[in-house]
């Protein structure tokens, strides 16, 4: 999965199309992502006293990867990710569009 925690992102696809973010975390093996402050649902919660009050509490749900591109922080485009290999071994993702390494 090319999207990592903390990226910057712009979501292309789904209710909250156009909204920019920041990933607050991945989960490759299921291939989906969460946005700050995008996917809102509300979750009906039971009160565990004495910490957690009960009721209906908004939080983020996972998004597909599919449905978000990285924004590049060079040419601030939403960008396809490539790979490249560095002249120490190193695999760093790259911007498709300008070339910029993003790690």
């Amino acid at each position: 999965m090319k999207i990592r925690k903390d990226d910057q992102i712009l979501i292309v696809a789904g209710k909250d199309r156009g909204r920019q973010g920041k990933v607050l975390r991945a989960y490759p093996k299921r291939q989906r992502v969460v946005v700050e402050g995008a996917n809102m649902v509300k979750r009906h919660m039971r009160a565990r006293p004495p910490a957690i009050q009960g009721g209906i509490m908004e939080r983020e749900a996972p998004l597909h990867v599919s449905n978000v591109m990285l924004l590049c922080n060079k040419c601030h485009h939403p960008v396809r990710i490539g790979y490249r290999l560095m002249e120490d071994g190193k695999k760093e993702r790259s911007c498709r569009a300008c070339g910029e390494v993003i790690d």
